[in-house]
């Protein structure tokens, strides 16, 4: 695997060198779809020519809604050429949701795909909303839809024929020269939070940093070039976008996109299409582990595979290494705020260090824990994780006073996540600041409580909240998937939770589920389980 140069340092820069070194290896596999490196940059300069066209220029802001496909790459990385700001948008957004974040870029134009989950994402786009400013800001706001071949004039809707129509009038060397008009500290996207305790805030993504970052995890995961990769986690998300398609794209990797993640069609890719690599997030592994065709399926091809989240069950990575074929699977740690990663296992670690910790700060990335009073803790003391490198964002999208909260004045990224190191200097997340709940005045980690049910042979997936208790004010609530085909009850799961954990910990309640709500990125939506309560 060739090492990233100094002039690859922009994603047009690094799209031009690696159709030269890899361009006719296969770039994406999408179905019936197959695209050479060659043939994904020339299509990328066409989209770019047209994004030209509709008047784009360097820094302009420019929406992205659309699952997990071909057509995505190739719109991203033109409009990357064309020198736009990319502006990834949840595909689970309805046309509000997406309005208030395209009037807040002040978005140029928007890309969509009409269909997706049978929705009309170009008609939710263009829906003036009553009382909003967004009818204001977006009043000339035009759609490209990806699945259409003609758009609708009259109501500013283009389709992939109107585009290519613009692009012809745009001269080739037009386009090449704003993509090398791109330089490295450019804000490559700006990617809104999911929003789960809030109003969703716009991180802003360079291009420099973010090809620094995902040279070094190639390395440190060992990706070579030729593998296969099955993206399962959405473009929109640093994880399917950074640590999926840029990463795949800088080393000659091919994509194999899924739109919409369903474990047995996981299943029949990964035999298929001979997909060597994956990365998701644990309920992706609890999926595949779960389904009845797994035992069927050849999974021969599999040969490294990464998870990660605030918490990451040990159950799950010991099932994991006894029942998928894996040659590694490791833990990794981070948060859009740090481009996706910050920590990662690497060859050779034990699989204690696998199992119980998400590894070492990757290359060029500092970190701390420490107390509420912000001074530093010994190994095995647990606090906040502060997070210290160029992968940490540079702030907020015209949000000065979140910037502020989040990055302090000598550039350390506060997580809000709670760890320790070992002496090793691995991270072990064990929970979300907002997460904690008191019970009776003791202090309750949720993840503690879910580590401990996880071990239970019933138990798949497990989710621990704090509900409203007249007398201790919060107690344990837990939220249980069954393993397929298990059974038993949620006294046998509050008896093993007693044997285990001290009163205060102990869920009062066991409530069974056939799955637990998520984000998009596979992040258990908490706020929703305790929603039922009032909390």
């Amino acid at each position: 695997m060739e090492a990233l140069t100094a002039t690859e340092r922009t994603i047009p820069a690094m799209l031009f060198a690696s159709a030269e070194r890899y361009a006719d290896s296969v770039a994406v596999a999408d179905g019936d779809v197959r695209l050479t490196y060659a043939q994904l940059r020339d299509q990328a300069l066409e989209f770019g020519r047209g994004a030209l066209a509709l008047g784009v220029r360097r820094g302009d802001r420019v929406g992205l809604w659309a699952p997990n496909t071909h057509r995505w790459m190739v719109a991203s990385l033109g409009l990357h050429l064309a020198g736009a700001t990319v502006v990834p948008l949840n595909t689970r957004y309805r046309g509000s949701e997406a309005r208030e974040i395209l009037a807040r870029v002040r978005a140029r134009f928007v890309v969509v795909q009409s269909g997706f989950l049978g929705y009309d994402y170009a008609t939710a786009a263009l829906e003036a909303l009553d009382g909003d400013e967004t009818g204001d800001v977006l009043a000339d706001l035009t759609v490209v839809d990806l699945a259409a071949d003609r758009g609708d004039a009259g109501r500013r809707v283009l389709g992939r024929e109107d585009l290519r129509e613009r692009a012809a009038t745009v001269p080739e060397d037009r386009i090449r020269a704003a993509a090398e008009a791109v330089q490295p500290d450019d804000t490559s996207e700006i990617i809104f939070t999911s929003g789960t305790t809030g109003r969703p805030k716009g991180v802003l993504i360079q291009h420099g940093p973010a090809l620094d970052l995902y040279a070094t995890y190639a390395q440190v995961w060992g990706l070579r070039e030729g593998d296969r990769y099955l993206v399962v986690l959405p473009f929109f998300h640093t994880g399917g976008n950074k640590a999926g398609m840029i990463v795949s794209l800088q080393h000659g990797l091919t994509v194999v996109p899924m739109a919409v993640f369903d474990a047995d069609e996981a299943l029949r890719l990964i035999e298929t299409e001979r997909v060597s690599i994956m990365n998701g997030s644990p309920t992706i592994y609890y999926a595949l582990l779960e389904s009845p065709k797994r035992e069927s399926t050849d999974l021969s091809s599999l040969r490294r595979a990464a998870t990660g989240a605030a918490v990451v069950p040990v159950a799950l990575i010991e099932r994991s290494r006894v029942d998928l074929p894996f040659e590694r699977l490791v833990t990794a740690y981070g948060m859009t705020e740090c481009i996706g990663t910050a920590t990662m296992c690497r060859d050779g670690d034990g699989d204690d260090v696998i199992a119980n910790t998400n590894g070492r700060a990757v290359p060029g990335v500092e970190l701390r824990v420490v107390d509420a009073g912000g001074q530093d803790l010994p190994p095995g003391e647990s606090g906040e994780v502060l997070i210290r490198g160029a992968n940490v964002t540079p702030g907020y999208w015209e949000d000065p006073a979140a910037t502020a909260a989040a990055i302090d004045p000598d550039g350390w990224l506060h997580s809000g996540d709670i760890g320790h190191l070992d002496a090793a200097g691995n991270l072990k997340i064990t929970d979300r600041l907002k997460d904690m709940f008191i019970v009776g005045g003791f202090n309750v980690s949720p993840a503690e409580v879910e580590q401990v049910l996880a071990r239970h042979p019933l138990v798949s997936e497990v989710a621990v909240v704090g509900v409203p208790d007249e007398r201790l004010g919060e107690v344990p609530k837990a939220y249980v998937v069954r393993r397929r085909g298990a059974e038993g009850t949620a006294e046998e799961l509050i008896a093993w939770a007693k044997e285990r954990l001290a009163n205060f910990k102990v869920p009062r309640s066991v409530e069974f589920a056939d799955d637990l709500p998520r984000n998009a990125s596979g992040k258990v939506l908490k706020r929703e389980l305790r929603s039922a309560f009032g909390g």
